[in-house]
């Protein structure tokens, strides 16, 4: 199943294809992590493990820790022509936590406006 183009609303199954596939992935958290050596120069990885600000260059970090990429400049094998490399990044690793919690709260909001709309045929939270 594919998602609908932005500007309409999810369906329930939509929402449950979302849940299923977030349920499916590595857990998180994840963390952007820049790491550069002469195997993969300029790396921009999301990982399991938090960067610790050292550039770690392999073997010194285990290549199972790593979820994505979105820069492998040399060779070039993972690149993006906007340049948005470490955006891109912060992105993958931020909806990890976030997409879970977006599903739930769609639902949790959901839920409110069929209670409210059951309970008095207003929507909750207008008077």
């Amino acid at each position: 199943m594919t998602i609908a183009p932005a500007g309409r609303p999810l369906s329930d199954d939509e929402l449950a294809v979302i849940d299923e596939l977030s349920a499916a992935a590595t857990p998180g958290p994840w963390f952007v992590r820049v790491l550069d050596d002469e195997h993969a120069m300029s790396l921009v990885a999301v990982s399991v493990v938090a960067d610790d600000g050292r550039g770690a260059r392999w073997p010194d970090f285990a290549a199972r820790e790593i979820v994505a990429a979105t820069l492998v400049q040399q060779p070039r094998y993972v690149d993006v022509g906007d340049e948005r490399w470490d955006e891109n990044a912060a992105f993958i690793a931020m909806a990890r936590d976030a997409v879970p919690r977006l599903v739930t709260e769609i639902r949790r909001l959901r839920a409110c406006l069929t209670d409210g709309e059951s309970a008095g045929g207003e929507r909750a939270g207008t008077a």
